[in-house]
């Protein structure tokens, strides 16, 4: 009796260990046979910030391109607000399974942590970098109005008149935001930081002359430029934009100023690899078209085609970067 029963015990576990390998085979099928098919649905492609500014505008050449290239709709979104926090917040509890993008910018992945006392999220435990699309200069704009028309006559005024003018930003942290400060830092240069939600606003204000300054990125601004709609006085970088090569770069007249603007996919951390390795061959196959590289080319912006793990280091270094300048400045924000 003992043995029959300890026989039908042994063939009871036997059928569970079967059942149970056949269950963990089938699951390892399933999502092996969903991560094949990746992506099979739409995407969404949110952008943390307001239409009309540089990662909006990359973003919806990005995701047409994307939608063809992965024969799903990418749909993108804008969910603006404090300097990019609210939809990064939002955006984290998204399923990590690659159908939900973050196209964003350095002056929230970078900028924000060390700028806000509860900014929302990590930008490197939320997160998984995919490609960085791309980098532009920002460029010192004024209203045409404005009685300085070169570099050096824009900073003996502010020089000599500190915190009198003002200057309009996309929102506090953003990067357009604390190149004031940076003047401030480098060269003793106070203006007044006027912030607000997103590009748009800012520049309909700057191209209205109720705020005469703005550091605004080349993209969002060289149409209004070559128009005559505003003044271009400096760019950020290091080097002159080819874009627009007779305004200096603003380091000819600050020594050690220079900041750029670089837009870069991210996906929800905890994404299978796998996805992520679709995704960025996917992004590269499109920043690999002429015509792809012609219109981002066109709005001033320096192409990227930084790996998952190139992009990783980049942002790593800018997080260091930008919080230096951060806490030298002393900004916080609620």
């Amino acid at each position: 009796m003992v043995k029959h029963n300890s026989q039908f015990r042994f063939r009871i576990k036997t059928l569970g260990l079967l059942a149970a390998m056949a269950f963990s085979v089938g699951a390892q099928s399933s999502a092996a046979q969903s991560t094949t098919a990746y992506p099979n649905r739409s995407l969404t492609m949110v952008v943390p910030n307001a239409t009309g500014g540089t990662n909006d505008i990359v973003g919806r050449i990005i995701a047409l391109e994307l939608a063809e290239e992965f024969k799903q709709s990418v749909v993108l979104v804008n969910k603006p607000g404090a300097g990019g926090n609210i939809g990064t917040v939002q955006t984290k509890s998204a399923a990590p399974d690659g159908y939900t993008l973050l196209m964003t910018v350095n002056s929230t992945q970078a900028i924000n942590p060390a700028l806000y006392k509860n900014v929302g999220f990590d930008p490197v435990k939320d997160f998984i970098p995919i490609t960085m699309i791309g980098s532009v200069s920002n460029v010192l704009v004024v209203h045409p109005s404005f009685p300085a028309k070169t570099l050096a006559e824009f900073l003996a005024l502010i020089k000599a008149n500190p915190g009198k003018y003002q200057y309009a930003s996309a929102g506090n942290g953003t990067v357009n935001h604390l190149l004031g400060v940076m003047m401030d830092q480098k060269g003793g240069y106070k203006m007044e930081h006027i912030p607000y939600k997103g590009v748009a606003p800012a520049m309909a204000d700057v191209l209205g002359g109720q705020v005469p300054i703005a550091f605004a990125s080349l993209p969002s601004a060289l149409s209004n430029i070559r128009q005559g709609q505003l003044r271009a006085l400096g760019v950020s970088t290091a080097t002159r934009s080819p874009s627009l090569p007779e305004v200096p770069a603003m380091i000819e007249q600050i020594p050690a100023f220079s900041g750029e603007l670089w837009v870069g996919l991210f996906a929800i951390a905890g994404t299978a690899p796998d996805v992520v390795a679709k995704i960025y061959q996917g992004t590269a196959a499109v920043m690999k078209k002429p015509a792809v590289q012609k219109k981002l080319t066109d709005l001033g912006l320096e192409l990227a085609f930084d790996t998952p793990a190139q992009f990783k280091v980049r942002l790593d270094g800018d997080i260091v970067k930008w919080g230096e300048i951060v806490k030298a400045s002393g900004a916080t924000v609620d």
